[in-house]
């Protein structure tokens, strides 16, 4: 999923004013839950999607027969996700925990209510085929491209800190995906952390070799964001109750029928198939969507508390309160039967 948000973070428009939203306590679990006979003709659930993702999975695995109409937002970027969400023109969206951290810090009007679990084996940091780069310690003085508060930006951190460096032991470059891509294939950089298509066109289409993956640095959880109004609101609760079920049978669908589902995305996205094949076939994990799990809490916490240690965020943000649990039974009941099939 390409959840992640460029450098407009640093600029943080988008909240101006949010901080001034209540926070208020996490909903009891399973406190809205709706009877299963509640009617949902007539309903709209407002869903952001980024293209080749949500829309294309649920209509090539079958799920896309909802009793509730779906207006569908293609927003191709996590803060525009939340943006929306916090301005009430949105019910649900997605992203990585990036976004997610700094609604936390501004105190933004949205909660987090499941997770999808993804590849980390595209989330790479990548070296010039004729650079001597070999490991993360020889990074030390090369220009390295990376996109500020994303999470290319914390596992970079995190590989550098493993290595014995800091950001200020290398020459550091903040580009977004576009320009980055741009600046390694003309020889501007001598490596790269980036994520999701872009790292697989630099090795295919310049060579680049991969000195590190994701795995081990990043959670692999995406939280799923939702207005805390869609949540109080039962009809709206069972929506997108049953919209959660219908994602979490979908990806299990993928992992078992990915070549379908890659056909879908590229008539969505134009990204030819083999690649979004070879890019599924090296992938670190399969795919799923879960409940909140303290675990999951934990991740999103340390990587709050890490990128204010780095000066990103500039100041605390405690994340557990914006973390639903009201659609942790349901999901949990799914995930158990998609086992036992």
């Amino acid at each position: 999923m390409p959840s992640h948000p460029s450098d407009a973070w640093s600029r943080r428009t988008w909240l101006q004013g949010a901080a001034a939203t209540a926070i208020g306590a996490s909903l009891p679990f399973a406190a809205h839950a709706a009877p299963p006979a509640t009617d949902l003709s007539g309903l709209t659930l407002r869903v952001a999607v980024y293209k080749g993702v949500w829309r294309p999975l649920l209509q090539a695995a079958g799920e896309a027969n909802t009793p509730y109409k779906i207006d569908w937002r293609e927003l191709n970027n996590g803060v525009l996700h939340i943006e929306a969400i916090n301005g009430d023109a949105l019910d649900i969206g997605s992203g990585s925990e990036i976004p997610a951290t700094f609604a936390a810090r501004q105190k933004a009007n949205v909660r987090f209510i499941a997770a999808s679990h993804e590849d980390l084996n595209n989330q790479v940091t990548l070296a010039r085929k004729d650079a001597p780069i070999q490991k993360i310690a020889d990074l030390k003085g090369k220009r390295v491209g990376y996109v500020r508060a994303t999470t290319a930006h914390y596992f970079l951190s995190k590989q550098l800190a493993e290595a014995g460096l800091g950001f200020d032991d290398i020459q550091a470059v903040n580009l977004t995906p576009a320009d980055g891509l741009s600046a390694f294939a003309r020889g501007d950089l001598d490596a790269w952390a980036i994520y999701g298509y872009n790292g697989q066109i630099a090795r295919t289409q310049y060579g680049a070799r991969t000195i590190k993956t994701g795995k081990g640095y990043l959670s692999g959880n995406f939280p799923v964001y939702a207005n805390p109004r869609a949540i109080d609101d039962p009809r709206r609760h069972a929506a997108i109750t049953d919209y959660l079920l219908r994602v979490q049978r979908a990806y299990a669908w993928a992992n078992r029928n990915y070549l379908a589902y890659a056909k879908a995305q590229s008539a969505e996205t134009r990204v030819p198939v083999g690649d979004l094949v070879e890019l599924f076939n090296g992938r670190s994990d399969d795919y799923a969507l879960g409940p909140v799990t303290e675990a999951i809490v934990r991740s999103h916490q340390e990587v709050a508390d890490t990128f204010q240690r780095l000066g990103v965020l500039d100041g605390p943000a405690n994340v557990a309160p914006f973390w639903d649990r009201s659609f942790d039974r349901a999901l949990a009941a799914g995930a158990r039967g998609l086992s036992a099939a």
